[in-house]
């Protein structure tokens, strides 16, 4: 008894440190994902940006470090220090979100009076349906407040699933032809590549569990689902009339 109370400790402690290094990993592929097309760019005298874009990118990247810190304490030991920061945590994501959508209606009017109103409406399929599917998991890790086990790992399919935007910065850095974006926004279909890529991440933690601990937790799979579902739902609504209709709403909102 003891040796096994002793190993499940153990597999505990090796857990918590799994996704503290992952949490690391997060904060490297969210910053070095926008260096080319926003850190890069920032200091330059040709990159004009509305005020909301470097809001919106500082909510963001506050987040990811947010959950840097809230799985550091976990790790160390100080689950109570993480607890206490729930509420801070909540409003963060909230403010998160709120930038999401407002920075993404400025997208729409700027593209719109620049001559790709049609294609800004397709491509903000997205980012709303997107923001959708992170309130989805963000809920259901908080209705697991009480289960930890499935709540940090419910928060980490949430954070997967958010590197779906800085992997698709690589895939535009490394093989859109130059010039390409001047053209207006991308195709919707181009963000299912990086949704594939971003993957990668539930099949670590599944197999860190199974190895670990000879079981896999359904979490991973319904965040996945999530994942994988909205974004290929975006991608066959954009191009609809009802769709470009509802964008269009969006864009009208406060004045």
């Amino acid at each position: 008894m003891e040796t096994v109370i002793a190993r499940n400790i153990e597999a505990s402690a090796q857990s918590r440190r799994f996704f503290f290094w992952m949490a690391v990993v997060f904060v490297l592929v969210a910053f070095g994902g926008f260096i080319p097309t926003y850190w890069a760019r920032l200091g330059t005298a040709n990159f004009h940006a509305p005020p909301i874009m470097h809001v919106h990118g500082a909510l963001m990247f506050t987040w990811t470090l947010f959950y840097l810190v809230q799985t550091g304490w976990v790790a160390t030991g100080r689950v109570a220090t993480h607890r206490s920061w729930g509420l801070a945590g909540i409003s963060l994501f909230t403010l998160m979100i709120c930038s999401i959508v407002v920075f993404k209606i400025t997208d729409l009017r700027i593209n719109d009076a620049h001559g790709f109103g049609d294609a800004a409406r397709r491509f903000s399929a997205i980012t709303f349906l997107g923001a959708f599917s992170m309130i989805v998991m963000f809920v259901a890790a908080l209705a697991n407040l009480r289960r930890p086990e499935i709540h940090k790992r419910l928060m980490y399919s949430l954070m997967a699933a958010l590197m779906v935007p800085a992997i698709a910065r690589v895939f535009i850095t490394l093989f859109a032809p130059p010039g390409a974006l001047e053209g207006g926004p991308p195709p919707p279909f181009v963000a299912l590549p990086p949704t594939f890529v971003a993957l990668i991440f539930f099949a670590v933690a599944m197999i860190y569990d199974w190895r670990t601990q000879r079981r896999w937790y359904p979490a991973y799979l319904y965040g996945a689902l999530v994942m994988i579902v909205t974004n290929t739902a975006a991608v066959l609504v954009a191009p609809t009339q009802g769709w470009l209709a509802l964008a269009a709403f969006m864009q009208g909102l406060g004045g």
